[in-house]
């Protein structure tokens, strides 16, 4: 393959690859219009940019007359890699927002199954007793609960229908807010449930009815629904704060995954969020058992799992607390060939910085990873791509290697990282001879 044909398959969203248009030919949309197009658009984005650079990891591909200097071969080949990781991350950024505008109706499908599902067990249990008011009460607050869900879905159609709330600030569920939502929606089914009771009992019933809505018996799941919001309210303000001064690295996803809530930005699973979600559902579930049970009544809550509920919620914001921090630069070296003399770092060396934390979670993707730079005194300098089979061998979270520019005066200087996330590392002096 060569490189300017891979480059063109690559960038098949400009004029000439018929972005707007279906192929000609028959084959898969790839119009980026619709959220089929977007889909199989980013998909050929994707093959073509991994056959891009797996022909430079074997070598292939690079103009001969630049074979000759390592150092412009290798940059070459990373600015090509730029230019279409950038079209990927377009085609990327297509499909997101097209997937956003089209789960709208996934979500209300959801929604509304959960609704006939309810009808269908609730008629299946009612074969040989009888349909009572609690029957009809419940039936009646889902379909509430689903009709204001689905005036969610139509109002934010364009962000996700009713996930869109769920939706954090980097484009990926949240842990916190999807645990409030849950406490949100149980409180507000047995309050519904309770009303259309009320709306339905004799006199006399009513007194016993507002009995069972008494602050002794509701007290605990009110405080369950009060620590489920306080949590998702400070977990957003820490982790804003810490992005703020630059303590987290935060990355954009390019659309929200069900995975999102129990694991970390870079996908990989999370004790935290997983013990923060399954103490909380199984309190919940154990509520909407006990409403069931008295459907007329807010469901009593132990206060011990009140306090269960409380400590994990402790858990999950020390763990927003500590997570994350600044890249750190710990020791830079002369990158050394094999058969090369010990030198000091001259301009045109390559040098090699050691250090944690210069790729953050969430910027595996090579459009991110082609973010990353380092400032060299006063001139800035782009970590180059350098591709090896099914992957980069540079930059990596815990070594970068770049070149020393000729801009750079003799003398000691100042390095820093700055990575994909907009975070700056610490200074590191670095002494360059003429």
């Amino acid at each position: 393959m060569s490189v300017e044909a891979a480059g063109r398959t690559a960038g098949a969203g400009g004029p000439e690859g018929g972005a707007g248009a279906e192929r000609a030919d028959g084959g898969e949309c790839g119009c980026g219009r619709c959220p089929h197009g977007a889909r199989e658009g980013h998909q050929r984005a994707v093959a073509a940019f991994v056959a891009l650079r797996e022909d430079f990891a074997a070598g292939r591909g690079v103009p001969s007359g630049l074979a000759r200097s390592a150092g412009a071969a290798r940059q070459w080949v990373s600015d090509e890699l730029t230019l279409s990781a950038r079209d990927l991350a377009r085609r990327g950024a297509a499909e997101g927002l097209s997937w956003l505008a089209a789960v709208r109706w996934r979500t209300l499908l959801a929604v509304w199954s959960a609704v006939v599902a309810l009808l269908l067990g609730q008629a299946l249990t009612a074969i040989g007793g009888s349909w009572t008011a609690g029957r009809t009460a419940g039936l009646l607050a889902a379909a509430v609960l689903a009709l204001g869900l689905t005036l969610a879905a139509l109002l934010h159609r364009a962000h996700g229908g009713a996930l869109a709330p769920l939706i954090g600030e980097d484009g990926r569920l949240s842990t916190s807010r999807t645990v409030a939502a849950g406490w949100a929606g149980v409180v507000l089914y047995a309050v519904l449930m309770a009303a259309v009771r009320l709306a339905t009992a004799a006199p006399d019933g009513r007194r016993h009815l507002l009995r069972g809505l008494a602050l002794e018996r509701s007290g605990a799941l009110l405080a369950a629904l009060a620590l489920g919001c306080g949590v998702a309210v400070l977990a957003y303000g820490v982790v804003a704060a810490r992005v703020r001064s630059g303590r987290l690295q935060k990355i954009p996803a390019e659309r929200p995954r069900a995975g999102d809530l129990l694991t970390d930005d870079a996908g990989r699973g999370s004790f935290l969020d997983v013990q923060y979600v399954l103490v909380n559902a199984a309190v919940a579930v154990l509520a909407l058992v006990r409403l069931a049970d008295r459907p007329g009544q807010l469901p009593r809550v132990p206060w011990a799992l009140v306090l269960l509920v409380a400590l994990s919620g402790a858990t999950y914001l020390m763990g927003k607390l500590v997570a994350g921090g600044r890249p750190v630069i710990l020791s830079i070296v002369r990158s050394r060939e094999l058969g090369d003399l010990a030198a000091p770092v001259r301009t045109g060396d390559d040098i090699e910085i050691r250090g944690a934390g210069f790729v953050p979670p969430g910027a595996t993707t090579p459009d991110r990873l082609a973010r990353t730079v380092v400032r060299i005194g006063g001139v800035h300098v782009p970590v180059p791509l350098v591709p090896v089979p099914g992957g980069f061998a540079n930059p990596t979270d815990g070594v970068l290697t770049v070149p020393v520019p000729v801009d750079v005066e003799p003398g000691r200087v100042q390095v820093r990282v700055i990575t994909a996330a907009g975070v700056e590392s610490n200074g590191f002096p670095l002494d360059v001879l003429d």
